[in-house]
């Protein structure tokens, strides 16, 4: 019986091959740990499925409604300009033909929300188109700007029921984008404006 020993000079060879081999392997794990996620996406992208977290709780204004021409008027009779340089977004409310206790507590109630948005609060303006309040109603509840709508560009957008509100989403450039029926979700609604400025 031949015994064949297999000394050191022939085994390294066989080692160098190993570690070239492992080396490989590790490389081809990590490029699969990136690219599976990335296919993955791309995968579902493509299939135009979206989470259920990305889905607005406002009314999408299909196309949006450019508003630049409307001319909205401030307390002081200046012209509010709906297209904002400084990247703020607007959130216009619209109470219905009356705007008593409730619907109040829903504009303080958005106004709340807008401070939630700590610094980002600035990006978004407030605004009141609706029955007549009187001055301290503003005073109390600053920066809500008072305006008028001589042309009734909003008029479809009113909360329909009495002392209750409504709310319109417009953006930087002066376009309508959404809009919030009597009875939205306060909590939607953060949702949704936290997409937009931040």
């Amino acid at each position: 019986t031949e015994i064949y020993t297999l000394s050191l000079h022939d085994a390294l060879p066989i080692y160098k091959m190993n570690k070239l081999t492992k080396s490989r392997l590790t490389l081809l794990a990590v490029f699969a740990l990136f690219a599976i996620p990335l296919i993955a996406a791309f995968v579902i992208r493509g299939s135009g499925w979206h989470p259920a977290e990305t889905k607005n709780t406002g009314t999408l204004v299909d196309p949006p409604r450019d508003i630049k021409p409307v001319e909205a008027k401030t307390s002081d009779g200046s012209t509010f300009a709906w297209k904002d340089p400084q990247f703020h977004w607007t959130l216009v409310m619209l109470p219905g033909a009356n705007c008593a206790a409730k619907c109040v507590e829903r504009i303080d109630e958005a106004l709340r929300m807008r401070i939630t948005l700590g610094r980002n609060s600035e990006r978004l303006r407030v605004a009141y188109i609706g029955p007549k309040q009187a001055d301290e109603f503003f005073s109390q509840r600053a920066p809500l700007a008072n305006l008028s709508d001589p042309s009734n560009a909003f008029a479809d957008y009113r909360a329909r029921n009495d002392d209750s509100l409504a709310l319109a989403l417009v953006d930087p450039q002066g376009l309508l984008m959404m809009r919030y029926p009597d009875g939205y979700s306060a909590q939607g609604l953060r949702s949704d404006i936290t997409k937009v400025i931040y």
